[in-house]
């Protein structure tokens, strides 16, 4: 789907237009044009990105195949970048959707394959056109930007309630058996988000520091305060991964504590029957002379003395606490 908006003199002066209107339309220098690919099929991928606009086709085979990571690059005519949404939901886990821009003097070609918040609240506080509106390209992927990271939010607050879970479960003395797998998914998240953060956050920087002509100097101290954003983000986000290792750490030093008071505990059993085991051994040898057979009272002896010695075996271990 094609959606389209003309701004003139920081106000919506159309939008949705068709293609024919849309090729006048980027020709006149006096607008500004962001069109915005929710989703396209392949003949308005074709239409826009090759017809309409002329990108680069290594930017086009950029844009249309997903990538990992974040990216910049520097063009003639207009800045290429890859951004990364984030949505994290209980039921969802970690998941990430690609936002893909085209900034150039006049327009903003923003490309997606799913419906995203960010443009939507965007969107929506356009078409209320309510104040005053965006006077330059650079503006609009500012707010864009801006509202991709302020979304970072609601995940990072279910990140840090899983987290607490997890830490309250490790240190409570009835563990989950699933407890492991919830925290290798956990781990996981954190390392996917660590992975786009910081390369997002390279992104920012670059235009932060005005290195592309793309950027107006006036909107400089916007991308610094976004870049800022995104740096606090980061350390908060390998706090946490450095809580979920220690959590992690925790459980398996717990774990191994169990096991060894379960080792403990037999070790202590055998050791009591030691006595028993040696006694019955020895009487129980088939040797036709055993002077021990024929005393009179043996037996009474021999109980007392299995029952003696393991009573000592008991008391001594009782000492070393061994159970």
């Amino acid at each position: 789907m094609i959606h389209s908006f003309i701004f003139s003199e920081g106000k919506l002066a159309g939008r949705d237009l068709e293609l024919e209107a849309l090729r006048l339309v980027h020709g006149d220098k006096g607008l500004i044009v962001w069109v915005d690919l929710d989703n396209p099929t392949d003949a308005e991928i074709k239409d826009v990105l090759e017809g309409l606009f002329h990108f680069h086709p290594l930017a086009i085979e950029d844009c249309v195949t997903p990538s990992p990571l974040p990216k910049i690059e520097d063009y003639d005519e207009y800045l290429f970048m890859v951004t990364h949404a984030v949505d994290y939901t209980r039921q969802d886990k970690f998941a990430t959707t690609e936002l893909d821009l085209f900034l150039g003097n006049e327009f903003i070609v923003t490309f997606h394959r799913q419906s995203l918040r960010s443009v939507n609240a965007l969107i929506e506080r356009l078409a209320k056109n309510v104040g005053p509106g965006p006077r330059g390209p650079d503006r609009i992927a500012h707010s864009l930007l801006d509202l991709l990271v302020d979304n970072y939010t609601p995940m990072m607050a279910e990140l840090h309630t899983e987290l607490e879970e997890i830490e309250e479960i490790v240190l409570s003395k009835a563990a989950q058996e699933k407890l492991v797998t919830e925290l290798l998914h956990v781990r996981g998240d954190f390392t996917k988000l660590r992975q786009i953060v910081r390369p997002q956050r390279d992104v920012i920087e670059r235009l932060a520091r005005g290195d592309s002509k793309f950027i107006r100097p006036k909107l400089l101290p916007y991308f610094r305060d976004l870049r800022d954003n995104l740096s606090r983000l980061e350390e908060t986000v390998i706090g946490y991964h450095e809580r979920l290792m220690m959590a992690f750490d925790i459980y398996l030093n717990k774990a191994a504590f169990e096991a060894n008071e379960g080792i403990k505990f037999l070790t202590a059993l055998t050791a009591i029957t030691l006595p028993a085991v040696l006694v019955g051994g020895w009487y129980g040898m088939n040797f036709d002379h055993m002077p021990e057979l024929h005393t009179q009272n043996g037996y009474y002896y021999v109980t007392i003395f299995t029952i003696v010695t393991t009573a000592l075996m008991a008391v001594y271990l009782k000492k070393k606490k061994w159970f």
